[in-house]
């Protein structure tokens, strides 16, 4: 069915809210031949931003070849690399008679073969007939930019929840191999760009921001909110489309309770949306709101049955606008112990993905339905 309010999958063309200079910045970086990264929570509009620019990108006449690897299953080096060169020659050749010939020609003298049962049986590209070894590694993930030098085409690979990687023993040769071939395919016209992409916040920003595992082979595309114009023309123009009527100040009250998150704001007009025929009221507006919430509830609960009680103290800390969590009185309050324990809880709850804390160390809940089911409901903090 169609409906304004998409939430279920990445949105491009008229269903993508906003976000136009992230998208200039996005295609002008990768026109350029530069390798990027884009985090933020889950469902933040990653890889709507990512399908938008290269959406916008053949609009505009440019050719490329893009491929997509999701690594949200993927723990292990050997089902990464099989899943790296299965998305990648998929993307630039057709037929079962293209897929051997590429990969007995591309990645001959390593470890990777087709293999005709396992994709008869898988639909498996790229399979390993032993344990991979560097050589291998190398290989593969020099696989598109070969292919990008031969057919004279830039091949653009968006690789998805790239923090999982670090799950792997081995993840460093992993990290080492692709230092290699982003330091081989800079500057060539003709090329491979990545595209990194995690909703684990604080473990992208470990590996590009305090370790700097890429220094000066990435650029960082940060995610910025949408502004509330523009999520309430898209809301009244929803409910338009539909015969209804919400008013502004009903909408922006949910722009900020949602942080301008779309995927909220839009799974929330769309329970709205089948609750009425006509005009949307306030009662409507918060028992859609119990509704949202008693989806993502059972997650909620479970979240917190896993802190320990220095955490949530700390979390609590956190709602009620604490910054300097050291300090004497703050650790006497939340009965914290000690300023040693105070870090040990901070990156506890940033190990979670729970918080994290910007460049001038203030705090933030990363979901902010969470956020307000928190405060609301866990916590009982009463409105200022």
């Amino acid at each position: 069915m169609d409906t304004p309010f998409v939430y279920s999958t990445y949105v491009t063309g008229r269903n993508f809210i906003g976000r136009k200079a992230e998208c200039n910045i996005l295609g002008n970086l990768l026109g350029a031949g530069e390798n990027v990264v884009i985090y933020g929570p889950p469902r933040s509009g990653k890889k709507s931003l990512v399908q938008q620019t290269l959406f916008n990108m053949r609009i505009s006449g440019k050719q490329f070849s893009a491929c997509d690897i999701n690594l949200f299953n993927i723990r292990s080096l050997e089902k990464f690399l099989t899943c790296f060169g299965s998305a990648v020659i998929r993307s630039c050749f057709s037929t079962p008679g293209e897929y051997q010939e590429s990969v007995s020609g591309l990645l001959g003298g390593t470890h990777f073969i087709f293999d005709k049962e396992r994709f008869s049986r898988y639909d498996e590209v790229v399979s390993l007939n032993w344990a991979p070894d560097a050589d291998d590694i190398r290989a593969m993930l020099a696989l598109p930019g070969r292919i990008a030098a031969e057919r004279g085409m830039k091949i653009f690979v968006l690789i998805e929840e790239f923090q999982n990687l670090m799950e792997d023993g081995r993840f460093e040769e992993i990290f080492s191999a692709l230092k290699e071939t982003m330091h081989r395919n800079s500057g060539t016209e003709n090329s491979c760009c990545f595209i990194f992409s995690g909703s684990r916040v604080n473990a992208m920003k470990y590996i590009f921001e305090d370790y700097k595992y890429f220094h000066k082979l990435v650029e960082h595309v940060p995610i910025q909110e949408i502004d509330e114009m523009e999520i309430i023309e898209h809301v009244m123009r929803g409910f338009q489309n539909s015969g209804k009527v919400i008013e502004q100040e009903m909408i922006l009250w949910a722009a900020r309770l949602f942080k301008g998150n779309m995927w909220y704001i839009n799974h929330f007009m769309a329970t709205c949306d089948s609750m009425t025929k006509g005009f949307i009221n306030e009662g409507i507006l918060m028992e859609a709101l119990r509704m949202v919430i008693s989806v993502h509830e059972p997650h909620y609960l479970r979240i917190m049955e896993n802190l320990t009680g220095h955490q949530t103290s700390l979390l609590r800390a956190v709602l009620e606008g604490v910054v300097k969590f050291s300090a004497t009185d703050i650790i006497e309050k939340y009965s914290l112990n000690s300023s040693a324990n105070v870090r040990r809880v901070k990156d506890a709850l940033c190990k979670k993905e729970i918080i994290t804390f910007n460049d001038r160390e203030e705090p933030s809940v990363l979901d902010p339905l969470f956020e307000y089911w928190l405060r609301k409901y866990y916590f009982e903090i009463p409105d200022l």
